[in-house]
């Protein structure tokens, strides 16, 4: 099922979001926002949250989004007037030319699927250093307000300490099969901060981890959230490929979607901000659990089939605990439980 503005949990999530007072939504009103990548999950709820304070609240703030896949777009996107909202085919690999003011930039195309960082990694480290330059180009010519680059918390390789702020980092293997994803994403925030030295544009870093709700890409995607999700919305059994003791801590994405409206709209520039909920940390294979458990008349089950070797296209560094008290002080904070984040998520599908 693909996941539509007028779904009534986005409907509810949309309400709590614009809720949220210590946003600095008027600086929206009357602007252009550029989303890249809009039919992903949090660039759409980015485009649905803009479009329902142009329908609500008369922002008369204009959308642009552009997507590669114009049929999984059109499906999203096709309800909303062309007043407010104006869907583009576009590559961010290739110059974008625009004649119009834009006073926002969101940079969210790209892809973090263990799929494609097995089958397409070269296009993954396209889309984060040749479209954060491209996109840059676009910016040097408008005279924007804000730049806004979906990072990710990969940024910090392996964890050095046991909660991180934004200025600890980590190595990671340069030549592991995966690679391609955060040395690509440390290279787009060095080319933000270049062109922050050199031409004088503003921006802000959300470095996000493990973000899920309606909307997430749950057929064939490759990470774990999705997986699960996938299985318990086609009335599968889980079958875990490892004894799940991993640890992992999950956003919602309506809390994730303040989070990136807060860095957008309150943050400094030249600043990045941890993106995420480290209040309920829990093991894969409890998460399987907890997902069975949410649906009793189903009666399904969690097993273990442990292969020899491991998918080199998953992260193996392990839990990175980040340390959120930077977002914090701009006001933000999660509303979003993991076991309510479960139910509305699984409900969102049906």
């Amino acid at each position: 099922m693909m996941i539509t503005f007028e779904n009534k949990i986005v409907q509810e999530d949309l309400k709590k979001v614009v809720d949220s007072s210590y946003i600095n939504f008027e600086k929206l009103r009357g602007k252009t926002v550029l989303i890249t990548g809009v039919s992903g999950m949090l660039a759409t709820y980015l485009a649905y949250t803009i479009y329902y304070l142009d329908v609500h609240e008369n922002f008369q703030t204009k959308i642009i989004g552009t997507a590669r896949n114009m049929e999984k777009a059109n499906a999203k996107f096709q309800s909303l007037s062309k007043e407010y909202f104006e869907l583009v085919q576009h590559d961010v690999t290739q110059p974008f030319d625009y004649e119009k003011d834009i006073d926002y930039i969101i940079h969210a195309a790209s892809n973090a699927s263990p799929k494609f960082i097995s089958t397409d990694p070269v296009g993954i480290i396209k889309a984060n250093t040749l479209g954060t330059m491209n996109l840059l180009e676009l910016a040097r010519t408008k005279g924007i307000q804000n730049f806004l680059f979906l990072s990710t918390r990969e940024i910090y390789g392996k964890s050095i300490k046991n909660q991180l702020t934004e200025q600890d980092y980590g190595g990671f293997d340069i030549l592991s099969p995966r690679a391609c994803y955060p040395e690509s994403k440390r290279m787009a925030e060095t080319l933000l901060e270049s062109y922050s030295v050199q031409y004088e544009i503003p921006y802000t870093v959300a470095r996000i981890a493990h973000s899920y709700g309606p909307g997430m890409e749950i057929n064939n995607d490759g990470r774990i959230m999705s997986d699960l999700i996938s299985n318990v919305v086609n009335h599968e059994d889980i079958i875990l490929k490892s004894e799940g003791t991993a640890e992992r801590a999950f956003c919602y994405i309506s809390d994730a979607t303040t989070a990136l409206l807060t860095v957008l709209l309150n943050g400094d520039s030249g600043q990045a901000y941890n993106v995420a909920n480290e209040d309920e940390p829990i093991q894969i294979r409890d998460l399987a659990q907890k997902l069975v458990s949410l649906l009793p008349d189903e009666k399904l089950k969690v097993t273990f089939d442990i292969p020899t070797s491991q998918s080199t296209a998953y992260s193996i560094d392990g839990r990175t605990v980040m340390d959120m008290s930077k977002i914090e002080k701009l006001g933000w904070n999660r509303l979003v439980g993991l076991d309510l984040g479960l139910k509305k998520t699984i409900e969102s599908f049906e």
